[in-house]
């Protein structure tokens, strides 16, 4: 027979071996800084009169932003395929409430759940809301509405308020700006820079 110890109750003293020690141990570079290639900072600024993936809306803006939030336009044009994915998504996270129709008419008003109405998104103080102040109600929510930014990616927010625009159009709003031209996908264009009277527009969110 054999008797067989463990040592030191068990525990393992010896690291091992540590392969491709470059991956496991990387080398932190300094954005905007030499980086491996000698000259080349390691994050690159986009060209002018594009934008950065994942970047389309300023990511500097905070919920106190209201004035800019307002005042942005959609940074893409979408095809008309990608308009029924908003529609998609609008019949998901918001037809519950605002209605198929966009007429406040969801199931959720008329089943007496609740007691105010949901905004009508064809009436006369929503016809024309500003795309920017529909983000922000997305992003923030307002009033009984609570936040969909975790339920919605920024560009499927656009996509559902470009849908809501479309609807809008064909029932007395603005002209619709939001389609691509036909035979390309959706193009990211640069936002509209914040101003104080594309801020003041009428309208309230939900």
């Amino acid at each position: 027979m054999f008797a067989v110890a463990c040592n030191s109750g068990g525990v393992r003293r010896n690291p091992g071996k540590t392969y491709v020690p470059d991956m496991v141990y990387s080398q932190a570079y300094d954005a905007y800084t030499k980086g491996p290639v000698e000259g080349e900072p390691t994050s690159l600024k986009p060209v002018q009169g594009t934008i950065a993936r994942g970047h389309a809306l300023p990511t500097h803006l905070t919920k106190n932003d209201t004035t800019q939030y307002y005042a942005l336009k959609s940074p893409y044009k979408f095809t008309e395929q990608e308009l029924a994915q908003g529609k998609l998504h609008y019949d998901i996270h918001c037809g519950i409430c605002h209605g198929q129709k966009l007429d406040g008419q969801g199931p959720l008003f008329t089943s007496g759940k609740f007691a105010a109405m949901p905004a009508n998104l064809k009436g006369e103080n929503y016809i024309n809301m500003p795309e920017g102040k529909m983000y922000y109600a997305i992003m923030y929510g307002k009033n009984v509405m609570g936040s969909y930014a975790s339920q919605l990616k920024e560009h499927e927010r656009w996509k559902v308020i470009a849908y809501i625009k479309k609807v809008q159009s064909e029932n007395g709003g603005a002209p619709f700006t939001m389609l691509a031209e036909a035979g390309s996908g959706s193009t990211a264009v640069a936002p509209a820079p914040a101003t104080a009277d594309t801020a003041k527009a009428p309208g309230t969110a939900h």
